[in-house]
């Protein structure tokens, strides 16, 4: 079933829509398929290029963070082991003279002076008392109240602690720092050694506080795999387990709109690269843009070929078609236009030489039509039907015996003149002033001849009075009227009107009929249908309109029973129909 219905629905598909198709997947089926493989190919080459980018930086961003707190540490152990330092230290805590101790106190500085300069890496150095929460011999001054229980542990030892990214207590830089806290080797004395790195050992690292312009954020993960500092909180918030951390071995992945990338350092703290997804696939979608920037015009350059196949072969076979369709149009315009491919001449040739002959042919046999519809309007015009001839005289028999002679006389003269008007004495054509006249004097026969009260009005345009029509049209309109359903007070209208046409209607307000009985007055051609009023009736109006107008002249009935009939009947104007 489903077979059958792909091939019926194949066999409907047109020439045109054939061609464009079987173009189209001709041409973009090894085109789509090669995008497909190319994207997959560059899309892999391109990940793979800014992974390898990301984690190049990462390692040499792991490197200088390495070397900083490997400095930091170097100089602490220094400082802390050293023992000029820490004698010195010693002996400023036993002194208690001022002078003494400034001038221990100046050597010391200075000794410590000659370390930073000596180490640029390194930063804000001094000494503090926990117990006492006190710092003295710092080198720069200090910003604040120093709280290291509020810094960020980044990694804790025995002897030393590491902390995170933080703004410097420094008072002539702002900017963020790692620093480092390890215990002064003295004895009976809790002092501990506080180093932070210096103002341009980290200037590349970290953003935006360093100035760093591009959209990558760093994060610091403690030796627990917890977030101790995050450049994008709202993401990857500080103290919170980093979600990549629950296979410590993975050293990259996605999470959310970000790629990660991790490096691990020798004491355990990490360091993370978190870059936008749509940076990491930026040069993907370029290349992606680009290509289907192609794709569309591959796809509108195969179009037009097709357009162009199309045209070369389907508007000759719609030339076909036009010329088969103008076989019955006799007054169509003989079209001479080429498609200027041999094949197609020829053949346009042929049929536009049948075309010639079949119109010769049709325009005889229309004109043999012609004649033998006047040959049956002429015979109808004789065919007076006998008993109204035989009705009409019998009431003037009446009128003899019951009337005097001005009315036998009157209704004689008014049956001569319709009687003559009908017989066709005056010609062929009659003006609507004729017409109008001669339906007078039937009328003026009837209104005698029943034994009922009907009224007639006949309203007829000034400037339609000149009007040429054919002969004997209003009367059989008129005569329906009495004769299908006008009874005693009974009315007639007639309207005749002139505008681009002429309009007539005849309105009554009688019994009605039924949609089969117009039908029947219309085409029943039976002798019982002839023998109403003068024989004639509808049939002829209608045989002498389609004689005369052809299809542009239209007869309608309209009829509703219990309510009466009209009777609408348009003809056709043309500048020959109007009596000079």
């Amino acid at each position: 079933m489903n077979k059958n219905f792909i091939i019926e629905r194949f066999k409907q598909v047109t020439f045109k829509n054939r061609i464009i198709s079987i173009f189209l997947f001709g041409s973009l089926v090894p085109f789509i398929c090669l995008g497909f493989v190319s994207f997959f190919t560059i899309n892999s080459i391109l990940v793979n290029k800014v992974k390898s980018a990301i984690e190049s930086n990462l390692e040499q961003d792991m490197i200088t963070l390495q070397n900083a707190l490997n400095n930091m540490n170097h100089v602490s152990q220094q400082l802390a082991f050293g023992g000029g330092t820490n004698k010195l230290i010693e002996e400023i805590q036993n002194l208690d003279q001022s002078y003494e101790r400034m001038q221990l106190l100046n050597e010391l500085k200075s000794e410590l002076n000659v370390i930073s300069f000596s180490n640029p890496n390194v930063g804000l150095i001094m000494y503090y008392y926990p117990e006492t929460s006190s710092y003295e011999l710092e080198n720069f001054s200090i910003r604040g109240r120093f709280s290291p229980e509020e810094l960020p542990i980044m990694s804790q030892y025995s002897d030393i602690t590491y902390y995170g990214p933080h703004k410097s207590y420094n008072g002539s830089i702002n900017q963020y720092v790692f620093s480092t806290m390890r215990k002064v080797n003295l004895p009976d004395q809790n002092v501990y050694l506080y180093i932070e790195t210096g103002r341009n050992a980290l200037q590349n690292i970290f953003a935006p506080q360093n100035r760093k312009a591009d959209s990558r954020r760093l994060l610091i993960l403690d030796n627990d795999g917890r977030i101790a500092f995050s450049e994008d909180a709202q993401n990857f918030p500080e103290k919170e387990l980093f979600p990549g951390y629950s296979s410590p071995e993975v050293t990259s992945g996605e999470h959310g709109q970000y790629f990660w990338s991790k490096e691990t350092s020798n004491q355990g703290w990490s360091i993370v690269s978190i870059t936008p997804m749509k940076e990491l696939n930026q040069e993907r979608n370029q290349w992606l843009v680009k290509t289907t920037l192609f794709f569309i015009l591959f796809i509108c350059v195969s179009l037009f070929s097709a357009w162009v196949l199309w045209k070369m072969v389907y508007k000759p076979l719609g030339k076909f078609n036009t010329e088969i369709k103008s076989l019955i149009q006799t007054n169509s315009k003989e079209d001479t236009e080429l498609t200027d491919i041999p094949e197609f001449d020829f053949l346009l040739h042929q049929i536009r030489s049948m075309k010639r002959q079949i119109w010769q042919l049709y325009g005889e046999i229309e004109e043999k039509e012609k004649r033998r519809a006047d040959l049956e309007v002429e015979k109808l015009l004789y065919q007076i039907n006998p008993h109204f001839l035989m009705n009409t005289l019998d009431t003037v028999h009446w009128l003899a015996v019951f009337s005097g002679h001005d009315e036998i006389d009157k209704l004689v003269l008014s049956l001569n003149k319709l009687l003559s008007y009908n017989l066709g004495k005056m010609g062929e054509s009659t003006t609507i002033g004729d017409e109008v006249q001669a339906l007078k004097e039937y009328l003026q026969l009837q209104q005698i001849r029943y034994d009922f009260q009907f009224d007639v009005d006949i309203n007829v345009d000034e400037n339609a009075m000149g009007l040429l029509i054919p002969r004997f049209i209003l009367q059989p309109l008129v005569e329906n009227a009495l004769y299908h359903g006008v009874s005693d007070a009974g009315y007639i209208h007639v309207d005749i009107k002139s505008n681009d046409g002429l309009d007539i209607i005849i309105q009554d307000n009688g019994a009605g009929m039924s949609e089969e009985k117009i039908d029947r007055l219309l085409n029943d051609d039976s002798k019982e249908s002839q023998k109403v009023g003068m024989g004639i009736g509808m049939r002829y109006v209608k045989s002498i309109l389609h004689a005369n107008y052809g299809e542009t002249a239209r007869l309608e009935i309209k009829s509703e029973i219990g309510k009466g009939t009209i009777v609408s009947l348009r003809i056709p104007l043309s500048g020959g129909d109007l009596l000079s």
